[in-house]
């Protein structure tokens, strides 16, 4: 076993676990043991437990961003007051000044990479299970030979395993060779799909959460080349993947489309456009908007007490009844 198995072996584990698990699951309501819609199913349940399981580091990512974007001043000046300073004694001064600067701010710039991070070894792993599936191969849970098998065998539509990708088939169809074209119609639209979901993914960041201040610095040209950039990565990577893990990077991107948009309507970046347009549906709605450290908090505007009405003096004597 190579270093690279010896780290993935527990993420593997872990990835046959789920994957079995929502196999029997879906098995035993009724659909097919063998049939490639249950493995699809059984994929797409890996990834809505894997992003589940990631939602506070996002939570935490979001807040590091925010406290980056708070700091974002205090690091211009650092550099101002070192710009065109290129000696080693400026270089280790203004070094030095950052991290002090992050340690007493408690920001961290890599932190806003934490989720890709922790999510391209599980990637990985499980490239490496439906690798191994698709010959047919146990893996090291309970991916036993049966059921690797089963994989192995799946189909889509009844002619599109899901171990074949489009760049299998492209070599023997520019060859004149047969080739299989429901296999290139599937990983032709779901790389389209993947590709447009990660646009729209970064378009949404661009265009609406982003302060003014940021879009006049270089961190937005460098968001701008991201959001062309990594659609292409997309569609030039996935035509060499099988379909079982376009399945994976497919839903993956869905669910990073959809959390994206809930954290830009109801967690926006102050200052941005999307927090605009959150006060203005708040202020249609009757609702105050209260600051709580990096915390929004939604109140209800407070209703003027009621003034008590005096009493009169014939309704005071009637009250207080006769007197003995």
């Amino acid at each position: 076993m190579g270093f690279i198995d010896t780290i993935l072996w527990p993420l593997k584990w872990a990835v046959e676990l789920l994957l079995v698990a929502f196999h029997s699951l879906f098995s035993a309501v009724g659909m097919g043991f063998n049939d490639g819609i249950t493995w699809v199913l059984s994929i797409v349940g890996l990834v809505l437990v894997v992003r589940a399981a990631l939602i506070p580091i996002f939570v935490k990512q979001i807040k590091s961003q925010r406290k980056m974007l708070e700091v974002a001043p205090q690091l211009k000046k650092i550099q101002d007051k070192y710009k065109g300073k290129k000696d080693q004694f400026s270089r280790e001064a203004m070094s030095r000044e950052t991290m002090a600067l992050y340690k007493r701010t408690g920001t961290n710039p890599l932190s806003s990479c934490l989720p890709l991070l922790l999510q391209m070894p599980i990637f990985f792993a499980l490239f490496s299970v439906l690798n191994n599936a698709q010959r047919s191969e146990a893996g090291v849970g309970p991916l036993n030979s049966e059921l690797a098998r089963s994989f192995g065998n799946a189909t889509l539509f009844g002619d599109a395993p899901l171990h074949s990708s489009f760049a299998s088939q492209w070599t023997p169809m520019m060859a004149g060779d047969p080739f299989n074209g429901s296999v290139m119609i599937i990983a032709a639209v779901m790389v389209v799909l993947m590709t447009a979901s990660q646009f729209i993914t970064q378009l949404q960041i661009v265009s609406k959460n982003m302060s003014p201040e940021t879009k006049a610095s270089p961190m937005f040209k460098q968001q701008r080349i991201m959001l062309y950039l990594l659609p292409l990565v997309f569609a030039f990577s996935g035509v060499a993947f099988p379909l079982g893990v376009m399945f994976y990077w497919l839903t993956s991107n869905f669910w990073t489309m959809i959390q994206q948009f809930l954290v830009i309507r109801n967690m926006p970046t102050p200052g941005s456009e999307a927090a605009k347009a959150r006060e203005e549906r708040l202020a249609r709605k009757g609702k105050l908007l209260a600051t709580d450290g990096d915390i929004i908090v939604v109140e209800e505007p407070k209703k003027p007490a009621q003034r008590q009405q005096p009493v009169s003096k014939n309704r005071a004597k009637k009250q207080s009844g006769p007197k003995q």
